[in-house]
């Protein structure tokens, strides 16, 4: 043993939620039983997006990427015998996050404990929801105004909470370099304290008790030394930026504190295995660095890329972390990187360059404005189709996906259909009848003037919190809470940033982005008119990075394209292709819920005359579903395992061709 004393772990934690709150808290207890120290809870997308399990948009997400809570029963359940005072919660919400807290606060009034020595966090990162995530709800002034709200609250009564996590995780999972991803985290992080600091909620004084309380969730990816000098920037960053801007002296406040969750999308569907060394290196770079070690980390498991892990695969990740943390000899040690002078040029050029983009940033505003523009956005968009074209031609190597291609059977996925947890079918329906069994023994009237107060108040400029405590005890649920807002606040459409991506494929002759172009300059000759592909989001899955892709590189082949963003219907997806007369319809659904959306959206192009029109479909997507969506009528299924962009391009004009009886487009000379 070395002679100093070995440092304390960080908090582990796995990223889990599904089906019904009794579900995950079974779940919950056996993790914890396993020597998770921490929780993380993972919300369905009703539940983020302010929905009731009972609207329409909610079909088909009910429980799928997370636990369903629509009321103070719901929470109650999901912490049924864990005590909170005693615990430390994350909770990823953002658009909502008030809400959760706020029955996360009642519930464990019941249980007896002080809140004041509640302990956890909130994401509540408005911000990269309207870049990469999609889960907004509200503008993003009212948006800010809830975020502001919450963290005056907590720093006041809940001192220990940490009421927004920063994320810059989703940022990179939409493309983010690592100077993009510090520059537009920070930018995000100086728009919430000016907010703070302006709404007059804190005194001056007492300014750095809400800056000790911020903190960040960040992404790691493969790339381990230079993730690992990021966090050794970000560090660097902070420190400057709060004590600079914000005036804030104790060094303890200043404190960069962050918890990651290591990439989810970089994990590749084919060779799925070779994931499990991925997570390793990933998580290397968040811990290696004493003096940027993540204070919390939550790690995939092997088989997301496929569909929902099961408990087994979430333990596998769970001793990946206790592995490094208990049999090696990494907390023995300070930080060994000090002195590196390879470490400090590469840290030195990264805060160089991520503090240039934030100035930028501040010269149009500050993020919200950033976000409004669309600039923000564009930036993103641009970044990822660049790294996915560097893949597509070779110069990005991901091994078993664009090389070393060939492999052994793999045992692990054997049997793809029990190599991934499923939700029951039947599962929403339950939910939902549990839902309307609350409303009908709650007390309306007292729901109903917590939701009058709830609009009065969000109309005036008091602090919002105390108004939503008071609907979490009425019996309000998460669609009535939201929906109150929703009529003061409004909602909002975010910018796509795809009309606006600069060309990332180029179409030089004789290369495969020539073919498909020629190709579809053919097909719309042979048929009279320039070829339409409308790109929809159907549901309320907002990941909308593939789409994106998808409608940048149809733009680039000649396509007319029509993407009108995420959280569509149905009905609202057919509508737009029979008003634009589209020539194909491309689906995107990442959240699960394809066995219900899809089938619906073929049923009304059926009863809308426009049966001809091909409908294709990319997602996480099994094959048992793929299978049986090709069986009720569609063209074709991508997956990850799909990374050719450009090959799905050409495929998507094979399907129109095929459909439109044409034959084989001539050679061009």
């Amino acid at each position: 043993m070395s002679e100093r004393q070995k440092d304390r772990p960080w908090l582990m934690r796995t990223y889990a939620g599904h089906s019904s709150a009794d579900e995950s808290n079974a779940l919950y207890r056996r993790n914890l039983a396993k020597g998770q120290t921490g929780l993380s809870v993972a919300f369905d997308l009703p539940t983020q997006t302010g929905y009731d399990p009972d609207h329409v948009l909610a079909r088909g997400e009910v429980g799928r990427v997370g636990v369903p809570v629509s009321h103070l029963g719901d929470m109650r359940r999901l912490f049924e015998g864990i005590p909170l005072d005693q615990m430390n919660t994350s909770m990823t919400i953002n658009a909502t996050a008030m809400w959760l807290l706020a029955l996360y606060q009642v519930v464990a009034e019941e249980q007896g404990a002080d809140v004041r020595l509640l302990q956890g966090t909130t994401q509540n990162d408005i911000v990269k929801e309207y870049l990469s995530r999609g889960t907004h709800v509200f503008p993003p002034g009212p948006s800010l105004r809830l975020t502001t709200d919450m963290i005056t609250y907590t720093v006041a009564n809940i001192p220990k909470w940490n009421p927004i996590n920063i994320c810059s995780y989703h940022l990179q999972e939409a493309g983010a370099t690592p100077v993009q991803e510090i520059a537009y985290a920070m930018s995000t992080a100086i728009a919430v304290l000016d907010a703070v600091r302006d709404s007059g909620q804190v005194p001056a004084e007492k300014f750095g008790d809400v800056v000790a309380r911020i903190s960040f969730f960040v992404n790691a990816g493969v790339r381990f030394v230079e993730e690992m000098c990021k966090m050794r920037a970000f560090t660097r960053i902070w420190d400057t930026v709060t004590r600079e801007r914000y005036g804030v002296e104790n060094a303890k406040q200043r404190r960069f504190r962050y918890g990651v969750q290591v990439n989810s999308l970089g994990l590749t569907e084919a060779q799925p295995e070779n994931n499990v060394q991925r997570i390793v290196l990933e998580m290397l770079a968040v811990t290696l660095s004493k003096d940027a070690r993540a204070r919390a980390v939550q790690l995939p498991a092997w088989n997301e890329a496929l569909g929902l892990p099961r408990p087994w695969d979430q333990q596998w990740s769970l001793r990946i972390q206790q592995v490094l943390a208990l049999e090696s000899d990494l907390l023995e040690y300070e930080d060994i990187f000090t002195g590196s002078h390879v470490i400090e040029a590469k840290v030195d050029e990264i805060v160089r360059e991520a503090t240039a983009e934030m100035e930028r940033v501040q010269e149009m505003g500050g993020a919200v404005p950033a976000v409004e523009s669309g600039y923000l956005k564009s930036q993103l968009v641009s970044s990822h189709a660049e790294r996915r074209a560097r893949i597509e031609s070779g110069e990005e190597k991901v091994v078993g996906v664009n090389c070393y291609e060939g492999t052994e059977p793999n045992p692990l996925t054997a049997d793809l259909d029990t190599a991934i947890m499923t939700v029951d079918p039947a599962n929403e329906a339950r939910v939902v009848a549990a839902l309307g069994a609350w409303r009908e023994q709650r007390d309306d009237e007292r729901a109903a003037k917590a939701l009058e107060r709830l609009r009065a108040t969000a109309a005036g400029d008091e602090n919002l919190m105390e108004a939503t405590l008071e609907c979490a005890r009425a019996g309000v649920t998460t669609g009535e809470w939201a929906g109150a807002l929703r009529e003061v606040f409004g909602e909002f459409r975010a910018p796509t940033g795809v009309s606006s991506a600069p060309v990332a494929v180029t179409a030089e002759a004789g290369s495969q982005m020539a073919e498909v172009r020629e190709k579809v300059r053919v097909t719309g000759e042979q048929l009279g008119q320039r070829l339409r592909l409308l790109v929809g989001k159907p549901g309320l899955d907002g990941h909308s990075n593939g789409a994106e892709q998808i409608a940048v590189r149809a733009r680039d082949a000649g396509f007319e394209v029509v993407y009108q963003g995420i959280r569509l219907t149905p009905e609202q997806i057919v509508d737009a292709a029979v008003a634009e007369d589209v020539h194909c319809v491309g689906l995107s659904i990442l959240s699960g819920s394809h066995c219900e959306l899809v089938p619906d959206v073929l049923e009304r192009l059926r009863r809308a005359g426009a049966d001809d029109v091909p409908v294709i479909v990319g997602g996480i997507i099994p094959s048992a579903d793929a299978a049986a969506l090709k069986e009720a009528g569609v063209a074709a299924v991508f997956t990850p395992k799909d990374f050719g962009i450009t090959e799905i391009i050409g495929k998507i004009v094979d399907e129109i061709r095929r459909v439109n009886k044409l034959d084989a487009p001539e050679p061009t000379a």
